[in-house]
């Protein structure tokens, strides 16, 4: 999957709030919510890279790519708008 994707799949939940989901659960927690899942998801992968394999490293940092994505849709931030700033 791509960031696109992510990005894109991340947006559809967001208009739809599916019950059940986990992410519906963080964006009724706002910014805040979102903004720890960051920090937290920011440490793991930082002491995967320091401490575990290379497979776990790329899986903290795919999670760690989907709650930027969740923060972007939260704040109506676009891929354009972010990648202007690269």
């Amino acid at each position: 999957m791509t960031f696109e994707e992510i990005y894109k799949l991340v947006i559809e939940r967001k208009q739809q709030m599916p019950s059940g989901k986990s992410t519906t659960e963080l964006f009724k927690k706002g910014a805040h919510g979102i903004g720890k899942k960051l920090v937290e998801e920011a440490a793991e992968s930082w002491m995967a890279a320091r401490f575990e394999s290379k497979k776990e490293t790329a899986e903290e940092l795919s999670q760690l790519l989907y709650y930027v994505a969740c923060m972007m849709a939260e704040k109506d931030i676009s891929l354009e708008e972010v990648y202007k700033t690269l």
